[in-house]
């Protein structure tokens, strides 16, 4: 299942939709990045590990998008494809990611910058068969 872009006032919103969480946050994540670039032209030539930890799914999805636009400032890379695991410790929420991208080059086509992934609107749960992941990201 896809990712949605949704309209914001000043900002913009990432919905990932999957059949589980993980693929939830996976199109969220791949959402966010098709706000920066055109994900088709981005060529899966290396790859990096994300691990966050968060009380809640919410806060878990806020933190992993927020990690992948650290490793995207450090590494000056752009993802395409993402895979996540996510379980439980203790009353906390663990996750494991990997990313796979390339570094940021023109023929990307790059869009707008992302600054932040916030807390406002943000939105884990299952809509019958189908989980959702969203919330406002700054530009």
């Amino acid at each position: 299942m896809p990712y949605e872009i949704l309209d914001h006032e000043a900002d913009a919103g990432v919905r990932g939709i999957g059949r589980t969480v993980e693929e939830a946050f996976a199109e969220a994540a791949r959402g966010m990045f098709a706000l920066m670039a055109d994900l088709d032209r981005v060529q899966e030539r290396g790859e990096v590990t994300v691990e966050v930890r968060a009380d809640t799914l919410e806060g878990l999805l806020v933190a992993w998008l927020g990690e992948l636009l650290r490793e995207r400032d450090v590494r000056g890379m752009l993802f395409s494809r993402f895979e996540v695991r996510i379980g439980q410790a203790g009353e906390g929420r663990w996750l494991e990611g990997r990313a796979w991208g390339e570094p940021i080059a023109p023929r990307h086509r790059l869009g707008v910058e992302v600054k932040a992934a916030t807390y406002a609107g943000v939105r884990v749960e299952r809509r019958g068969d189908a989980c959702i992941a969203q919330c406002i990201v700054d530009l």
